[in-house]
C-alpha cells in the first residue's frame, strides 16, 4: 500500500489557493518529499501530512520554487521529533545548494546525507533509496538545467504456495517466516522463500515528472504505471512552443506520454499561474487520455495490491 498526496499544483510561485507542486508518498512507517518549493510546510499541514517519518527528500531540480522551502521543511521535521537521519538527493551542484539553503537551521537534532544524482551514459534508472518496501529511482528528464523525475516502487512477491511448503517438509510453524521474505534452516537444509512462492505479482508504480520536455523517457520509465503525476504548464495548444522553449510541456502532451505509458490514472499538476482554473481543459485532455484529472492542492489516493 502506497499513500500519496499532491501537495500543490502550482508551479512558478505559490498563489492564493494554489501551493507548489510537492509529492508526499508513505509506505508503512517511511515516509518521503518530492520538491520543496516555499509553500511546502504550509501544505503539509493543511493536508494533514506528518512530518517526522520523513526519510527521504527528493529534489528535481535547483529552481527556487522547487527548493526554497527546504530549511521550513527541516525546521519542522526537527520539531516534530525527528532524530534519525534524513537523505537528500538530487542533481549534480545538490551540496553547493544545501550549504546556501540550510544556513538558517544550523543545529539540526538529525544529521543530513547527501546525494548528488549522476545520469548514467545510456539515460538509464538511478538507483536512489531503499525504504522498507519502497524502492526509489531516478531518471534524467530535459529541462533548462539539470533535472530529475522520480520513480517509485512497491514489489510484490509471490502467493505462498502451501503444497510447496509441505512437499518439503517444512512445520507449519515457520511458514509465516517465509512468508515474511526470511529463509528457514530444515535438518541441515537451508530453504529460502522462493522456493515455496509463486512468480512475482504486479507491484505498485508511481511516476513523478515535472519542469521537463515531453521525452520518451517518461513514458518508458512509467510503463503500466499505477499513476503518474506530470507536469502541465498550459492547457493551450497554441502555447506548446513557448512551453518548449522554456523547458516544460503542454496538458496534452502529459497525456500523450500517459497514453504511451500505458499507465492506469493521470495527475496533472505545475500550472502556469497565467492558467487560473486547469479544468477548463479537462475534456479535451480526457479526449487524449480518459483517465486523467487535474490536481489539486492536498490530493489523496491509496495505491493498493490487486487482490489476486
Amino acid at each position: 500500500m502506497l499513500d500519496i498526496c499532491l501537495l500543490g499544483a502550482g508551479g512558478m510561485h505559490p498563489m492564493p489557493g494554489r501551493f507548489l507542486t510537492s509529492l508526499y508518498a508513505k509506505c508503512g512507517s517511511h515516509a518521503l518529499l518530492i520538491d520543496c518549493g516555499e509553500s511546502t510546510q504550509t501544505a503539509m499541514r493543511c493536508a494533514g501530512c506528518s512530518f517526522k517519518p520523513i526519510d527521504l527528500i527528493c529534489i528535481t531540480h535547483f529552481h527556487g520554487d522547487h527548493v526554497n522551502g527546504l530549511s521550513g521543511v527541516l525546521l519542522s521535521m526537527a520539531l516534530s521529533g525527528r532524530t534519525e537521519p534524513v537523505t537528500i538527493t538530487g542533481p549534480q551542484g545538490l551540496y553547493q545548494i544545501l550549504t546556501g539553503l540550510l544556513i538558517t537551521v544550523p543545529e539540526l537534532p538529525f544529521t543530513i546525507q547527501v546525494r548528488e544524482l549522476l545520469a548514467e551514459p545510456d539515460g538509464g534508472l538511478l538507483h536512489v533509496s531503499d525504504f522498507g518496501p519502497l524502492r526509489i529511482k531516478g531518471f534524467p528528464s530535459e529541462h533548462r538545467v539539470p533535472c530529475l523525475g522520480y520513480r517509485l516502487e512497491v514489489p510484490r512477491q509471490g502467493r505462498f504456495m502451501p503444497e510447496k511448503a509441505k512437499a518439503l517438509g517444512i512445520p507449519v510453524s515457520q511458514w509465516s517466516l517465509l512468508q515474511h521474505g526470511q529463509s528457514v534452516q530444515l535438518e541441515g537444509r537451508m530453504i529460502s522463500p522462493e522456493a515455496v512462492l509463486g512468480p512475482p505479482r504486479k507491484g505498485l508504480k508511481l511516476l513523478y515528472a515535472t519542469d521537463t520536455h515531453a521525452i520518451s523517457s517518461i513514458s518508458d520509465s512509467g510503463r503500466d504505471a499505477d499513476l503518474l503525476i506530470l507536469e502541465g504548464l498550459y492547457g493551450d495548444e497554441t502555447l506548446r512552443q513557448k512551453a518548449f522553449d522554456r523547458g516544460h510541456m503542454t496538458m496534452l502532451q502529459a497525456a500523450e506520454l500517459a497514453k504511451d505509458a500505458g499507465a492506469k490514472e493521470l495527475w496533472l499538476t505545475h500550472f502556469s499561474p497565467s492558467v487560473p482554473d486547469p479544468s477548463i481543459y479537462q475534456e479535451a485532455v480526457r479526449d487524449v487520455f480518459p483517465n486523467a484529472f487535474m490536481g489539486r492542492d492536498g490530493m489523496k489516493k491509496t495505491l493498493k495490491f490487486l487482490k489476486r
